[in-house]
């Protein structure tokens, strides 16, 4: 049964009119004005740095945070792809994640902060990544560094890993993916009774959000729907997706066609959870971020 904590969340969310901004086309353009004229910061929270060390420096003009636990370098490395319906700045519950992931895993997590749609879109994005992980590979590594995502940035994720097969470079460890948004169509006919349900998210801001990242793509291509890519050849996929969330559908569909070509998928589906739920501060998100850990240390 779920937790009381996580049981309020939906009403916490629907007061604080979470839902608004994907009710329309209109709300998430007018959002995405409002951000150019006064952008949302991205730096890390204060008090970070006391469980962390924080570094910064320009690749391809963005900046990309290096985090490591406090006073020493891990071999093991991880990016994290933060998630925002490709128009939101990386948030603090974001940064946390990160830290924790970094502090429980001794791992190096870098954090890219990729410009966001519509002044980049996913032909820019997706092959910057891409090349971002290929950089991290060590001296004579077979594979690379694991790859994390959440939401919109948990579709990046995945198509960066098809990316890196597609160009013949060393595969991601492991694909990490918490509720990701796989297909930017959301046409799955098991979405439409999902939407009263989901306290968050809605399909038209939704979909005009990932028109403005898809930019010329066609919508099937693998950058932005990679959900539809053969799957073939990945290394393994860990998984998170709640069952109040309209790309619920979406994850589930990705872990019958993973494992159908042969890809080791690790499916953690929670009943009522909501969108992201790994990182809401309810004792099912702290669950899921001990197994996220888990998986981590593994790979």
């Amino acid at each position: 049964m779920p937790s009381l904590t996580s049981r309020a969340m939906p009403t916490v969310l629907r007061l604080r009119g979470a839902k608004k901004l994907f009710g329309s086309a209109e709300a998430v353009r007018e959002q995405v004005l409002a951000h150019s004229v006064r952008p949302v910061g991205y730096v890390p929270p204060a008090g970070l740095e006391r469980s962390v060390d924080l570094a910064v420096r320009r690749v391809a003009g963005w900046p990309v945070y290096e985090v490591t636990p406090r006073g020493h370098s891990p071999r093991r490395r991880a990016i994290y792809l933060h998630g925002g319906a490709y128009i939101n700045e990386i948030a603090p519950q974001h940064w946390r994640l990160i830290a924790q992931i970094a502090v429980e895993t001794d791992t190096r997590v870098t954090v890219p902060i990729y410009p966001l749609a519509p002044l980049a879109t996913a032909a820019e994005v997706v092959p910057a990544v891409t090349d971002l992980a290929a950089e991290l590979l060590e001296d004579g590594a077979d594979t690379g560094p694991s790859l994390i995502g959440d939401s919109a940035s948990g579709g990046m994720a995945l198509a960066v890993a098809l990316h890196l097969r597609d160009r013949r470079l060393p595969p991601p460890a492991r694909t990490i993916l918490i509720s990701p948004w796989l297909d930017i169509t959301l046409t799955d006919p098991a979405i439409a009774p999902l939407e009263d349900r989901d306290p968050w998210l809605a399909v038209p801001g939704a979909r005009y959000a990932g028109e403005l990242y898809r930019g010329d793509l066609p919508a099937d291509h693998p950058h932005v729907s990679p959900l539809l890519a053969d799957l073939t050849g990945l290394n393994p996929i860990t998984l998170f997706s709640g069952t109040r969330d309209i790309v619920n559908p979406d994850a589930r569909r990705l872990a019958a066609r993973a494992t159908a070509t042969g890809v080791t998928v690790d499916f953690h589906e929670a009943p009522e959870m909501l969108h992201v739920y790994p990182l809401l501060p309810i004792p099912e998100g702290r669950a899921a971020r001990a197994t996220l850990c888990a998986a981590l240390r593994t790979s």
